[in-house]
């Protein structure tokens, strides 16, 4: 009896690398409807996880952009502004003190002493605190080195006066020469540098996200799609996990688009109540500054020059310009403030107009009298109310833009936190909306 023969059946040769056979048995899966519906939740998940963590970013930030108005670039240039004033009051005052010689009163030498010491201790922060502007770096450093060359030339001229030396007027104007010429447009000029630098920090924080609103439509129009691609092949009208996750999406972008305009607002408001109005009032207070140093020189130089007489006239008409405009850009609260300082102006023009007639008549200790002294229609007296009345309003404006500032900050600071919350629970809605109907063909 033939013993049979047993067949195996031919085995087919392999059809190329591992790594294609894994690459065409996905492919295959992929066509089937498992297949597509697990790619639909892999698309979904990594769309919606995406829109979390770009909108995260762009909010953050422009919270971290405001936060850098708030603690940074609007104190910056506040107090580079106060440089420029204390330099400019130190040079008023000690005009004052040396027209006033040995009747100089305390309060008047501490005043100046004061300015000085606030400077110097103004260009130490910002010398810290401007480290990464080579440029600032370079006008704090200048101030620096000539700030104790002036007070030492003012200090020589007031040893010279009281010893009846006649070169103590030229060193005062020396050295107010070097002020007005040197320092003060140095600080001017690191007051630019850091309102740019404000304006930059203001442009950051109003940022528009525009990439999260783009992604969220394409992800709005994903969900939409794949909804519809379900209802028509299965006939089931609604997808809760799907549901659910379109919903996350549309609270996320309700969310970050309700923030970003009460952010706007606010900050636009810390603009127009705040940074705005302090720029004009800065103006205003240096213009003014700059009349009474005019006006104090015009007496120390006893009709040597004109200089003098012409600077007042240019900075009276300047003075009362910026007055106006500031009064224009002024909240309620400060508007009442810069309105004293303009009676109180008006006041200081007429006494310094009263005091020139009795200086062009020869009655130089009448004009010296009305111009510095200490009665009640001394144009020292006006100068002092126009200035406290302007730092009052200085105060009244700072605290607006400081709590319209950190509000339009703290307005998008909880979106970060629920973008990452609502992409998550979005993923999962996907997830398991998407689960449910590959559960169908087990």
């Amino acid at each position: 009896m033939a013993t049979p023969v047993l067949q195996t059946a031919a085995v087919p040769p392999p059809r190329g690398p591992a790594r294609v056979r894994r690459r065409d048995r996905w492919r295959a899966a992929a066509r089937t409807a498992p297949g597509r519906l697990r790619l639909a939740a892999l698309g979904l998940s990594v769309l919606v996880l995406g829109l979390g963590a770009l909108t995260g970013w762009q909010v953050t930030d422009r919270t971290d952009a405001a936060d850098q108005v708030v603690t940074h670039s609007q104190p910056l240039s506040q107090n580079a502004a106060e440089i420029y004033r204390s330099l400019a009051d130190a040079d008023t005052t000690a005009a004052a003190g040396f027209l006033l010689a040995g009747s100089e009163p305390a309060a008047l030498r501490q005043r100046y002493q004061n300015d000085l010491s606030t400077a110097t201790q103004l260009l130490t922060q910002a010398a810290a605190q401007s480290t990464g502007s080579a440029k600032a770096q370079s006008l704090v450093s200048q101030l620096n080195q000539q700030l104790p060359v002036y007070a030492g030339l003012v200090e020589t001229a007031r040893a010279d006066d009281r010893q009846g030396l006649p070169l103590g007027a030229a060193y005062l104007r020396y050295a107010s020469t070097s002020m007005q010429q040197q320092l003060l447009p140095q600080a001017q000029a690191l007051s630019q540098l850091e309102l740019a630098r404000l304006d930059s920090d203001y442009g950051d924080a109003r940022a528009t996200p525009w990439a999260a609103y783009g992604l969220g439509v394409v992800v709005l129009a994903a969900l939409v799609w794949v909804q519809l691609r379900l209802f028509r092949r299965t006939n089931r009208v609604f997808n809760p996990g799907l549901l659910g996750t379109t919903g996350a999406v549309l609270v996320l972008l309700a969310w970050l688009g309700a923030a970003v305009l009460a952010g706007d607002s606010s900050l636009q408001q810390s603009i127009d109540r705040g940074a705005a109005p302090l720029k004009a009032l800065n103006v205003a207070r240096i213009d003014t500054l700059k009349a009474r140093t005019a006006e104090n020189l015009n007496l120390v130089a006893r009709g040597s020059t004109t200089t003098y007489a012409q600077q007042w006239t240019e900075d009276e008409m300047s003075d009362a310009t910026a007055l106006s405009q500031a009064l224009k850009l002024a909240p309620a609260g400060a508007a009442g403030h810069i309105a004293d300082a303009q009676g109180s102006f008006k006041t200081w023009n007429d006494q310094h107009n009263a005091a020139g007639a009795k200086n062009d008549g020869g009655d130089y200790q009448g004009a010296l009298d009305d111009t510095v002294g200490s009665g009640a229609n001394s144009a020292a007296n006006s100068f002092d109310s126009t200035d406290q009345s302007l730092a009052a309003a200085v105060k009244v404006e700072q605290a607006d833009f400081l709590s319209a500032a950190r509000d339009g900050r703290d307005a998008t600071g909880t979106v970060a936190v629920a973008a990452g919350l609502l992409a998550l629970l979005g993923t999962a809605g996907a997830l398991t909306g998407i689960g449910r109907r590959l559960a169908e063909y087990r």
